[in-house]
């Protein structure tokens, strides 16, 4: 689970703290927030992997904040875990109707909630849990950080390195240069689109070091995917 980027929205901070410390242990990057307002911001500017998201919180109630990040484009697919003292029956089908994912009723054991977090993401999202990701003769360890071509390690830099990352989550599918400009730096950046193609050309020139064939293609006015071209 390396690297995984979690937004934990909790305005109990003893239980924050808590929870931050579990999922830190389990190599998650936690952002933490106790506010609805600003989960929202944060979640849209830099969408997280996984959300998990307390129902009574101060500013905009979490079941409104769910409401609202199934409606934005960049967040529409984001994993949410309510976290919850409301129990009722009634209560878990709402959670579940606005977009939830799942829904975990306080109290709760920590590491169960760690496991729980898990398997949601490895059900909606299964390339987030591996260890290793692989296309073609492109190797991708998320623990090390490192990439490999036809079995030689390849130096890229961290932007590339997310980029590819993405594409190699996503294989044959095209991503339009805004799309790409939203998942590496956040919609709200003010990066130019021409950015994207800046950083395209230096991953190409590093996988396709020694005349090895180029994986990424460019699908005019529609944008990249990472796919193998057919003879």
């Amino acid at each position: 689970m390396a690297g995984l980027r979690l937004l934990l929205v909790e305005d109990d901070e003893a239980l924050a703290e808590l929870l931050a410390w579990h999922f830190k242990k389990q190599n998650f990057e936690v952002t933490h927030s106790c506010d609805g307002d600003e989960a929202i911001l944060l979640a849209r500017e830099n969408p997280p992997d996984i959300m998990l998201l307390d129902w009574m919180i101060e500013g905009t109630s979490g079941i409104e904040v769910c409401r609202q990040l199934r409606r934005y484009s960049e967040t529409a697919n984001l994993p949410i875990i309510m976290l919850t003292a409301r129990g009722e029956e009634n209560d878990r089908i709402r959670g579940l109707e606005t977009g939830a994912d799942d829904y975990v009723t306080k109290p709760f054991s920590p590491r169960e909630l760690v496991a729980r977090t898990t398997a949601v993401l490895r059900r909606i999202r299964p390339a987030l849990t591996k260890e290793q990701l692989t296309y073609a003769d492109i190797e991708m360890d998320m623990v090390s950080h490192r990439v490999k071509r036809d079995s030689k390690v390849i130096s890229i830099g961290p932007t590339e390195f997310r980029l590819l990352r993405h594409l190699m989550e996503y294989p044959r599918r095209v991503f339009s240069r805004e799309k790409l400009l939203d998942y590496i730096w956040g919609q709200d950046s003010d990066i130019e689109l021409r950015t994207v193609d800046v950083h395209i050309r230096r991953l190409r020139k590093a996988l396709n070091q020694e005349g090895l064939p180029d994986l990424i293609r460019t699908v005019r006015s529609a944008g990249y995917a990472l796919d193998i071209e057919e003879s």
